[in-house]
């Protein structure tokens, strides 16, 4: 018996890096898992296959989430698909760093867009199906980033800040229709963004990591898949860091 054995989730960006860890995650516990993607079908369908393959239910759903249209059009494919939602994780994102003089507004909007508004839009879509319900879970892929700051990512910090403002704000809002709504921050991990860092930034920030190592995407995975489950029914509004000890408060 998997923790989230009956449950239908939907995973933003999917199809690598840490949407992949994380919808295998889910798909380890039980939930059938929804694999979004933008462009990469080949790795999407690989994650579903793979689900398959361990005697999971998955599928793959392409859309654009930069469109207003398509989180919607997300969600009412996996209820459609798969039965229902009762799990969503904002995990899609996009990064264009550069220094905020130089900074173009194409650059600032893009990564709000991908990183920010498509999580609310994904959020509005997914909390009409669980508020009839009575019963969900939103789990949305934060980042240290946005508690600390970083040189040449204004655009990207601000999203995550933002991710984080918009978790409490809807934890608050709907706690009283039983659905959670938690964060979870990653730090230092060996996929995704640290993948595009050069070695001696990456050893410059490993300095600042009490645990002296990369995280990872399986580590997020199991936070992301603890605050789904009903493990964490008393956990909501929360952001989680999972950074190696690199913000301590």
């Amino acid at each position: 018996m998997g923790r989230l054995d009956g449950r239908v989730a939907l995973v933003t960006g999917a199809s690598g890096g840490l949407g992949r860890a994380i919808a295998l995650g889910l798909a380890a516990e039980g939930a059938a898992v929804a694999v979004h993607y933008a462009a990469n079908r080949a790795q999407a369908e690989a994650v579903v296959g793979t689900i398959a393959g361990r005697g999971g239910s998955a599928v793959a759903l392409q859309g654009d989430l930069t469109d207003p249209g398509v989180p919607g059009n997300l969600v009412d494919e996996t209820q459609a698909q798969l039965g229902g939602l009762h799990i969503l994780v904002n995990n899609a994102g996009v990064v264009r760093d550069t220094l905020i003089l130089r900074m173009k507004d194409e650059d600032w909007e893009q990564v709000l867009t991908t990183n920010l508004t498509a999580a609310f839009r994904c959020t509005r879509a997914a909390l009409r199906p669980m508020i009839r319900q009575r019963a969900g879970r939103i789990v949305n892929v934060a980042s240290i980033a946005g508690e600390i700051g970083n040189i040449g990512q204004a655009n990207y910090v601000a999203a995550k800040a933002g991710l984080i403002g918009l978790t409490k704000a809807t934890a608050r809002e709907v706690a009283s229709r039983g659905i959670t709504v938690n964060a979870v921050a990653p730090g230092l991990i060996g996929v995704g963004i640290t993948e595009h860092l050069a070695p001696e930034q990456v050893q410059r920030f490993l300095e600042q990591v009490p645990l002296g190592r990369l995280g990872t995407a399986e580590e997020v995975a199991h936070a992301v898949v603890y605050l789904a489950s009903d493990d964490a029914a008393y956990v909501t509004g929360h952001v989680l860091n999972v950074d190696g000890g690199l913000v301590m408060r």
